[in-house]
């Protein structure tokens, strides 16, 4: 007998997706914001903001990408497991 799969299973990883999309995208605009930010602000303060957040921002953004694309695939697998 099929296994219906629930009705949120659908909207989570429609929501992961939406997530994973619109994080790259605003991470993707405060990278070219800090860009020219940096064109107007070159101090001791705009390196020191720049080391503490902006260098570790990229690495950190693409590491929640990676773990959302895994739980896209896990709940792909749980999805057909249920079927």
């Amino acid at each position: 007998a099929r296994r219906q799969t629930p009705g949120w299973f659908s909207s989570c990883r429609m929501s992961l997706n939406a997530n994973k999309s619109r994080l790259t995208a605003l991470t993707k605009n405060l990278s070219l914001r800090w860009v020219e930010t940096r064109e107007h602000w070159r101090d001791v303060k705009s390196d020191e903001f720049n080391e503490r957040f902006m260098q570790e921002l990229l690495p950190r953004v693409s590491k929640a990408v990676d773990a959302i694309e895994k739980l896209e695939e896990l709940l792909k697998k749980i999805k057909k497991d249920c079927e």
